[in-house]
């Protein structure tokens, strides 16, 4: 099985039904089965970093500590959204590490590989649509806050350094707000606290956080890594 998550035709059909599964199972009990939940998305990504390389790890380490320190920010603190029991669902961490691998398998696919322009053009496609239909109201809400990322998130698909990455990304986040909020995992305010513009449930732009979080990975994990290994070095020549 862990050999397997290395290959994107196993891993992101694999993802989508553990992430399906997953938050469905979190609206049927309290606490304590968050925590048992929460084991097993941890598990699952230690398992899907076995293959990768040192830098890619390093990449997945940064989009954890990154992404939750935004979660940190924006629900606990700011109450841009908020999740079933107030809380910070400590699979909540794991599962944005999981999301940028899903986006990275993407970018491995053959579809990906041989049709770069293709992906990336639906991905605009798509993301551009769903800005418009959430900034008319015809969703329920009038998603200001949507359209306005969903023009960085077209900005980061034109001109990122890992169009094909973010364009996967985009898709397994839309697919995972569409489901969690329907099942009630989290909500998202009618509108941004302090900014008073109004905000979709989801929002049609909230991939475009998850891409910055892929930039920082991108950006940081180099440095991440040789850290890692002067600190394990130091420590090598200091046991002998």
């Amino acid at each position: 099985m862990v050999a397997g998550l290395a290959r994107p035709r196993v891993f992101i059909p694999f993802l989508v039904a553990f992430t399906s599964l997953g938050l469905w199972l979190d609206s049927l009990g309290g606490p304590g089965w968050q925590v048992l939940l929460s084991v097993v998305a941890w598990a699952v990504l230690v398992a899907a970093c076995v293959s990768l390389e040192p830098l890619d790890r390093a990449r997945v380490v940064v989009v954890v500590v990154v992404a939750t320190t935004a979660e940190v920010v924006f629900s606990i603190l700011l109450g841009v959204y908020a999740y079933r029991l107030g809380n910070l669902p400590m699979f909540v961490p794991a599962g944005h590490g999981l999301v940028y691998l899903a986006g990275y398998r993407f970018s491995q696919t053959r579809v990906a590989r041989a049709h770069p322009r293709v992906v990336v053009g639906a991905a605009i496609a798509g993301a551009g649509a769903w800005g418009i239909v959430g900034l008319s109201g015809a969703l329920g809400r009038v998603d200001v806050a949507g359209a306005i990322a969903i023009a960085f998130l077209i900005v980061f698909l034109l001109i990122g350094r890992a169009p094909a990455l973010y364009a996967g990304v985009f898709f397994f986040v839309a697919f995972l707000e569409i489901w969690g909020t329907y099942v009630s995992t989290w909500y998202w305010e009618p509108s941004v606290p302090f900014l008073g513009i109004g905000n979709g449930n989801p929002p049609s732009g909230a991939a475009a956080g998850y891409v910055l979080f892929d930039i920082a990975a991108l950006a940081l994990a180099p440095a991440v890594l040789a850290a890692w290994r002067w600190g394990a070095g130091r420590l090598g020549r200091t046991a002998v």
